[in-house]
């Protein structure tokens, strides 16, 4: 079984012990919501907390593997692609989870990109307040 797959089984049981075993420990996440990087596990399997809880009817439903430049580095790296349907504060999302392996086929890098962009924007806020309520970013200033 790939770790692709693996991460794949995880994320449908909703296994944060398992999905903790398939990250590098300087794992960088680029997510659609926030222009700098998730890095480092503590905070991705946190943020993968926040994101098991936020998304409704949650699934895969395709599969690509190959090569593809890292964003850190620009190396090429072993990489899958995930397609991927589910719902989020009312609103339907097609969206994609990238991934690259380093040499021991850990995931080191994960880049997420979902459509179309008032669901960009549901997820945020939602995303947002499931992290503020985990301690793992302050709360935003009020005006």
């Amino acid at each position: 079984m790939t770790t692709a797959d693996r991460f794949r089984a995880a994320v449908d049981s909703r296994d944060l012990a398992a999905l903790d075993d398939l990250f590098t420990e300087d794992v960088r996440f680029y997510s659609p919501v926030k222009f700098q990087p998730f890095e480092g596990k503590p905070m991705v399997l946190g943020l993968f907390r926040v994101l098991l809880r936020t998304f409704e009817d949650f699934r895969y439903v395709g599969d690509y593997t190959g090569a593809a430049q890292t964003s850190a580095d620009g190396v090429t790296a072993p990489s899958a692609v995930l397609l991927f349907r589910a719902t989020a504060g009312g609103r339907q999302i097609h969206g994609i989870d990238l991934l690259h392996f380093d040499d021991d086929g850990l995931i080191k890098e994960f880049t997420v990109m979902v459509r179309p962009q008032s669901a960009v924007h549901a997820l945020g806020e939602a995303v947002l307040a499931g992290l503020v309520a985990e301690g793992l970013v302050p709360a935003p200033a009020q005006p």
